[in-house]
C-alpha cells in the first residue's frame, strides 16, 4: 500500500472493511430485530441498555488492538519482518489476558452498572448482559487477530469470518428465540456463541499463515519494548473510544427516564446510527493502516493524500446516509417493532441526530492520521471535547431547556467540535514521524 493509485488502493483495502462492518452492524442488529418482534419493547429496552456497557468494553478492545494494528502496520510498511511477527505475538497474548480479565469483571458487576443506567428492565438487561459477558473474551482475541490482518493490507479475511458469525448469530437468535422461546437469554446466548466462532476461525486463518503466526511458545512471548509501543498507541485510543461511550452512557441515562418506549426507541435509533456511521469508521480505520505503512516508508505526501482522499469518500457516504434515514425513517424503525409509541420515539432520535454524521466523516479521517502516525493522543484530546465536553454538557443543559428533543440535538452538533482540531494537527506537521524509528 505504499504504491500505486491511492484512490485505487483506498477501495481496495477499504471496501471489504465497510462490507465487514455493515455484516457487523447486521450482526449487532440481530439481537433486537428478534427481540422487537418475538417478545417485545421490554426487551428492546434491556438490549439497550446492555448493549451500551457492551459496545464501551468492544470499543476499548478494538482501541487497545489499534496500537499493535498500528505497530505491525509500520514494520511491514518498513520492511522489518522479524519486528513485525514479535508484535503480533506479543499482541496475540495480550488480548488473551486482557479478555479474561474483562470476562470476570463484566460478569460480577452486571447489575450495579446497569442499576447506575436506571435502565428500566432491570431483570433481562442483568441476564442478558452476564450471559454476553463472556462473549467479551472472545471479541478481545477477534480483534486482535483482525488488527493484525489488516496490518499487513488483508482485509478481506476478517470481512469472510464477519460474513459466516451474522449468518451463525442470525440462524441462532431464530432457533433460540422462536423455536426454544428462550427469550432474551436466547439472543444473548446466539451472540456469544457466534463471537466465539469468529475468534476460533480467525485464530485457524493466522495458522495457515505461517509467516503471520507460529503456533509456539516463543511467538506467544510477551516483549516488554513490544508491549510498551502497542500500549503507546493502544492505551490512548481505548481511552478516547471509551469516552465516546461513556458520554452515550449519560444520553442513555438521561433518556431512560422519559420511559421504555423512549429508551425502546433509542435502542433502534442507535442501531440504524451505527449502521452509517459504521461506513465512515471502516473507510476511517482502512486509511490508519494505509497511513501507517506510508509513514514507516517516509511517504509522508502519500500519507497526506491518502486522509484527504479517504474524506472525500466519507463526506460523499455521509450525505447519502442523512438522505436515506430522512426519506424512510419510519421503515426503518419498523424494521425492529411496530408499536407506535417505539416507531415515534425511533424517529425523532434518527431525523435529529443523523445530521451530525457530516461532521463524523471530517474529524474522524483526521483522527486516522493522528492515529497512522502514533498520535494517538490527539485524537483522545478531540474526543475528550466533543464527547465530553460538547455531548455531554450540551446534554444535559438542552434536556433541561428543549427536553428529550433537546438531547437529541445536543447529540448532532456536538462532533463539530473536533473538525477545528483535526484540521490544525493536520497543518500542525506534528504527523510527520514514525514508531519504528
Amino acid at each position: 500500500m505504499t504504491e500505486g493509485d491511492v484512490v485505487k488502493q483506498i477501495l481496495l483495502f477499504s471496501l471489504p472493511l465497510v462490507a465487514s462492518s455493515l455484516l457487523q452492524a447486521l450482526y449487532n442488529m440481530c439481537d433486537m430485530v428478534i427481540a422487537g418482534h418475538f417478545i417485545g419493547r421490554e426487551a428492546l429496552s434491556a438490549i439497550n441498555n446492555s448493549s451500551q456497557v457492551l459496545v464501551i468494553i468492544t470499543k476499548i478492545a478494538i482501541g487497545l488492538m489499534t496500537g499493535g494494528n498500528v505497530l505491525i502496520g509500520q514494520f511491514f510498511g518498513g520492511k522489518f519482518y522479524d519486528n513485525q511477527k514479535k508484535a503480533t505475538g506479543t499482541l496475540l497474548s495480550v488480548s488473551v489476558i486482557f479478555g479474561a480479565l474483562t470476562t470476570i469483571g463484566l460478569f460480577f458487576f452486571a447489575e450495579p452498572i446497569l442499576k447506575l443506567l436506571r435502565a428500566p428492565s432491570l431483570e433481562s438487561a442483568v441476564d442478558y448482559m452476564k450471559i454476553c459477558a463472556f462473549g467479551m473474551f472472545f471479541v478481545f482475541v477477534y480483534n486482535a487477530m483482525s488488527a493484525s490482518f489488516q496490518a499487513v493490507g488483508n482485509s478481506r479475511t476478517p470481512t469472510c469470518i464477519v460474513i459466516i458469525a451474522t449468518i451463525v448469530n442470525l440462524g441462532l437468535d431464530l432457533l433460540l428465540v422462536s423455536v426454544f422461546d428462550l427469550g432474551i437469554q436466547g439472543t444473548a446466548i446466539a451472540t456469544t456463541l457466534a463471537q466465539a466462532m469468529s475468534a476460533l476461525l480467525c485464530f485457524i486463518a493466522m495458522l495457515r499463515r505461517g509467516e503471520m503466526m507460529q503456533f509456539s511458545l516463543p511467538f506467544f512471548k510477551i516483549r516488554p519494548d513490544m508491549f510498551k509501543k502497542i500500549l503507546k498507541v493502544g492505551i490512548p485510543s481505548a481511552v478516547q473510544m471509551s469516552i465516546a461511550g461513556f458520554s452515550w452512557l449519560m444520553v442513555t441515562f438521561l433518556i431512560n427516564q422519559y420511559g421504555v418506549d423512549a429508551s425502546a426507541g433509542n435502542g433502534v435509533a442507535i442501531k440504524i446510527k451505527d449502521l452509517c456511521q459504521m461506513l465512515l469508521s471502516a473507510m476511517s480505520t482502512g486509511a490508519v493502516s494505509i497511513i501507517a505503512q506510508n509513514l514507516g516508508a517516509k511517504l509522508y505526501d502519500r500519507a497526506k493524500s491518502v486522509m484527504y482522499t479517504t474524506m472525500k469518500i466519507t463526506l460523499v457516504l455521509s450525505i447519502l446516509s442523512i438522505a436515506a434515514v430522512e426519506l424512510f425513517a419510519p421503515q426503518l424503525a419498523r424494521i425492529f417493532n411496530n408499536e407506535p409509541g417505539v416507531v415515534e420515539a425511533a424517529v425523532t432520535n434518527m431525523r435529529i441526530e443523523i445530521w451530525g454524521q457530516i461532521f463524523y466523516a471530517i474529524f474522524m479521517v483526521y483522527h486516522s492520521l493522528a492515529i497512522g502516525a502514533g498520535h494517538s493522543v490527539f485524537a483522545l484530546i478531540s474526543s475528550f471535547v466533543n464527547c465530553i465536553i460538547a455531548r455531554v454538557v450540551l446534554s444535559f443543559l438542552f434536556e433541561k431547556w428543549f427536553g428529550l428533543n433537546g438531547v437529541y440535538i445536543a447529540c448532532a452538533i456536538a462532533p463539530f467540535t473536533s473538525v477545528p482540531i483535526g484540521l490544525w494537527y493536520e497543518r500542525s506537521n506534528l504527523w510527520r514521524r514514525s514508531l519504528n524509528t
